[in-house]
């Protein structure tokens, strides 16, 4: 049965029953072939049935096919009704049992993802954030705190950090998360069609203007209002926005008649704001308006070992999306990714990872798949490949599992490996988790 399965599946045999729970608390399989013929009892079926109530006890979530005799249908049915996931008949054929075994392991991949889905808002876990450096666990920590509330929120990070992740975040875990959430970036639209953008305006106040129209304040009312790049925001505004954001009142271009607004006012934006007050571009009591609470975004090269994590976990949903799974990273990647500045931070690595998505021969990321230069991978130490791979992979491991408390399935679903591979890599590193001790 071994033969039958290929490369990509991690296989342990065991060959009685105490072998086999040795096995199970080991590896803790998402799939398990079990023949209900084990000694003492290899002419019956009793060790089996009672291997079988074991596995569902100890290891629920793990899906158990029933290896039978061709005549055996009675015991198929009986452990099907204990539990078991499927049943397989003798004797062997290996494109039926590969068959057999896939559909448990599908059906276990879509109850993992169900159970993801649904605890989804538990502990720091944000939509498309993945982290596990404690710089940007403390941010996660931070905004869930924030969240339940209306403070005005000031996000600061370079380019490619995820600000409007973080920005949509406070408004989906807030109380306004049913109403609008309307962005608008300030370096995007001309000084001229900004203010009308914003505030809206009446019909005939300009050319052009044969409707009256509601700005993005207007039509974030209840919900949450996005400011992304406010550092941009000419100074001619900024005086306009200060009176919204203490009157809580729009006056549309073109009106005489203000319009009260109930928004929370999140901005964001990748400039140094102190410098730009400094410079005479930016209101400083306009500032101290918005920065009520400040989040400050750290770059990906200053999270320590979240390059690698954020890499896995792109890799696994990219794979799946373009129909490539089972894709892993080379050597040469892994000590790619965790060497390189990655100046466009994640939105660079997203770019980077997909082209190697669709550029890799065979199940393999390579660095050039990846297009990182092997200049970029060698630091001022000379470290061989080796030695910056381990450093790079004990880095990431160690900071995946005191995100998840040194949970071990959590921790190997964030770096995207399998638990029984997790154990190996924590064995060889010697990493384990912390002694709790007590006192009197």
């Amino acid at each position: 049965m071994r033969w039958c399965f290929s490369d990509d599946l991690e296989v342990a045999q065991a060959a009685d029953r105490e072998s086999a729970l040795t096995a199970l608390r080991r590896m803790e399989p998402d799939v398990v072939t079990l023949d209900l013929g084990l000694p003492p009892d290899p002419g019956g079926a009793s060790e089996g049935f009672s291997l079988l109530e074991d596995i569902l006890r100890l290891s629920p979530q793990s899906k158990v096919i029933v290896v039978t005799g061709r005549e055996d249908k009675e015991n198929a049915v009986k452990a099907i009704g204990m539990g078991a996931c499927d049943f397989y008949q003798k004797p062997l054929d290996a494109d039926i049992l590969t068959f057999v075994v896939n559909r448990a392991f599908r059906i276990a991949e879509l109850e993992k993802e169900n159970r993801e889905l649904s605890q989804h808002r538990n502990g720091t876990s944000i939509k498309g954030i993945v982290a596990a450096s404690p710089q940007m666990l403390a941010i996660c920590r931070t905004l869930e705190k924030v969240a339940p509330t209306d403070v005005t929120t000031l996000i600061i990070g370079e380019t490619g950090t995820g600000k409007e992740l973080l920005a949509r975040a406070l408004h989906d875990l807030g109380h306004r998360r049913a109403k609008p959430f309307a962005a608008i970036n300030c370096a995007a639209i001309p000084e001229n069609l900004l203010e009308s953008e914003l505030f809206g305006f009446e019909k005939g106040s300009f050319t052009g203007a044969t409707q009256s129209k509601k700005g993005k304040i207007e039509n974030a009312n209840g919900g949450t209002l996005f400011l992304d790049e406010i550092g941009d925001m000419p100074m001619s505004l900024q005086a306009k926005l200060l009176r919204f954001l203490q009157e809580r009142v729009v006056d549309r271009v073109g009106s005489l008649k203000p319009i009260p607004v109930d928004v929370r006012v999140v901005c964001a934006t990748h400039q140094d704001v102190r410098q730009l007050i400094d410079q005479g571009t930016f209101r400083e009591d306009l500032y101290y308006r918005i920065s009520e609470i400040t989040l400050d975004v750290p770059a990906l090269r200053e999270r320590d070992g979240d390059a690698l994590v954020i890499a896995q976990s792109l890799l696994k949903s990219l794979g799946r999306q373009m129909d490539r799974p089972n894709l892993s990273y080379t050597e040469d990647a892994i000590c790619a990714i965790s060497s390189y500045h990655w100046p466009g931070n994640v939105r660079e690595m997203i770019n980077k990872v997909k082209r190697a998505t669709i550029m890799a021969d065979g199940k393999r990321v390579t660095a050039l798949d990846l297009e990182l230069k092997q200049d970029s991978l060698v630091d001022d130490n000379q470290l061989n490949l080796r030695q910056v791979r381990e450093t790079a992979e004990r880095q990431a491991i160690l900071q995946a599992l005191q995100s998840c408390n040194f949970n071990m399935a959590q921790a190997s679903r964030l770096l995207g490996v399998t638990r029984p591979t997790l154990y190996n890599l924590t064995d060889k590193y010697r990493i384990g988790a912390p002694e709790t001790t007590s006192g009197a």
